[in-house]
């Protein structure tokens, strides 16, 4: 009878195991879609601009409207209007930086950050990008200059 119990335990065990889907379930992984639409696509790929325009989009208030041209005279016109829709500063001014909405690129967002480091340098980052399109803007220095260099949105966010 002790065996009879123990090979009926053995059994149900292995049932229950089997008829288990606790391992079975996938995890949800979203996979890229690389034929979003192109939002600048009529832009140049290289676009210097200055640091005092990147000074004047730090400088405005939370809800002013701005209408600027980011780059320099020498390229073609890189138009960037929009509402400051966030400002923030912390570390006492040492970092401070602002979220744009732009209004004539649908879905855009500029976000862009002025780090004073302890050394007293000034370091510039920010990304125009919407979640909406293929395509974004990404501030970097490159020989003493800031440029705006446009990459795929999947090179920079994974979902």
């Amino acid at each position: 009878m002790k065996n009879l119990r123990t090979y009926v335990l053995c059994v149900s065990i292995t049932l229950y195991s089997v008829c288990s889907f606790a391992q079975n379930q996938t995890v949800p992984v979203n996979e890229p879609d690389y034929n979003k639409p192109k939002l600048f696509l009529n832009l140049p790929d290289n676009i210097t601009v200055t640091v005092s325009d990147l000074n004047a989009l730090l400088d405005n208030p939370a809800g002013r409207n701005i209408n600027i041209n980011l780059a320099e005279k020498t390229q073609s016109p890189f138009q960037f209007e929009g509402e400051v829709i966030s400002v923030s500063s912390k570390e006492d001014n040492n970092i401070r930086s602002v979220v744009i909405r732009s209004s004539n690129y649908n879905g855009a967002r500029f976000t862009l950050s002025r780090i004073t480091n302890a050394d007293g340098t000034i370091t510039y980052s920010g990304r125009i990008m919407s979640f909406k399109h293929g395509d974004l803007y990404e501030l970097q220095k490159k020989n003493g200059n800031f440029i705006l260099v446009k990459k795929n949105f999947y090179d920079l966010v994974n979902e």
